[in-house]
């Protein structure tokens, strides 16, 4: 008596794709990757080219590598310093961020009281409007406290603009603590403070990270905040340094690229570093809403 053949079940199935589907699945990835790194690619080796090799071939590889346009942006003081100041804006930025929306999220999210709902869809309606349209009144409350051309200045609303995501982050994070480990803190005596600072941030390693990293790139990319703030030019981050090279005439495209590479390169190495915890921290905190 012979077998008849077993069909393969609908999770075999799945568990063991086709040639087609693995092939199709790899050429989505490839063409993923190549939007993001040709234009990357574009930018670093523009920064190699003279400007009228630039103009005629934009994409291909340079005639004469042109490494001073590098090495002339690296040695002036001004790159230095500019990449300082963008360097303690984000910074700042990141420290006051990540402080205040951890703590506004735990108590959203452990302490029950009237209004928090309310609350929290005050700062969820944060998402929906970018920086540009509160511009002007952002202005004139900036000025009226007397934070104009001040690094604190720029600090406070990129924090501001920043709170809804990260506490959106956040909460949905802490909601995914156990409640048994809550429970038994307060049975030893232990208050919501020493909870938080004690059980609830060493567990949100991964959350914590992926809202420094995107509070950091946010900030360092951010160029209307500074230009709006900002009027020493001894103060100005990295993206307004790009006016440096641009004159009333004409504009050495080669130079911005080049800035534009060198400056990029902090952010992406900074990702890299932390992707790992990045992924786990959007995926634990998307669980639960």
């Amino acid at each position: 008596m012979t077998d008849t053949p077993r069909e393969p079940s609908y999770v075999e199935s799945r568990r063991r794709p086709g040639f087609v589907a693995t092939l199709y699945l790899y050429a989505s990835l490839f063409l993923v990757a190549a939007i993001v790194l040709v234009p990357l690619l574009a930018t670093a080796l523009g920064g190699l080219k003279t400007l009228g090799e630039l103009r005629v071939n934009p994409f291909g590889l340079p005639d004469v590598w042109q490494w001073s346009n590098y090495w002339d942006i690296l040695s002036g003081a001004r790159y230095w310093q500019m990449l300082g100041n963008s360097l303690l804006i984000a910074s700042a930025t990141v420290v006051l961020t990540v402080a205040v929306a951890s703590m506004a999220a735990f108590a959203l999210a452990h302490v029950r009281f009237f209004g928090s709902a309310f609350l929290m869809n005050y700062f969820l309606i944060g998402l929906m409007f970018p920086i540009a349209t509160a511009i002007l009144p952002l202005f004139i409350r900036i000025r009226d406290l007397g934070l104009l051309d001040t690094y604190l200045g720029v600090v406070l609303p990129q924090v501001a603009f920043g709170l809804g995501m990260s506490i959106l982050l956040f909460r949905n994070f802490f909601r995914n603590v156990p409640k048994e480990l809550f429970e038994a803190a307060l049975v030893d005596g232990s208050g919501y403070i020493r909870f938080f600072w004690f059980v609830t941030l060493p567990l949100s390693r991964p959350i914590l990270a992926t809202v420094a990293i995107v509070a950091f790139v946010n900030s360092w990319n951010n160029y209307i905040m500074p230009l709006i703030m900002l009027n020493s030019a001894d103060k100005y981050p990295w993206p307004l340094g790009i006016m440096i090279y641009q004159g009333e005439f004409s504009t050495q495209w080669q130079l911005v690229l080049a800035f534009i590479t060198l400056t990029i390169l902090p952010t992406v190495i900074v990702f890299f570093a932390a992707q790992k915890h990045i992924v786990a921290g959007l995926t634990a905190g998307a669980v639960k809403g």
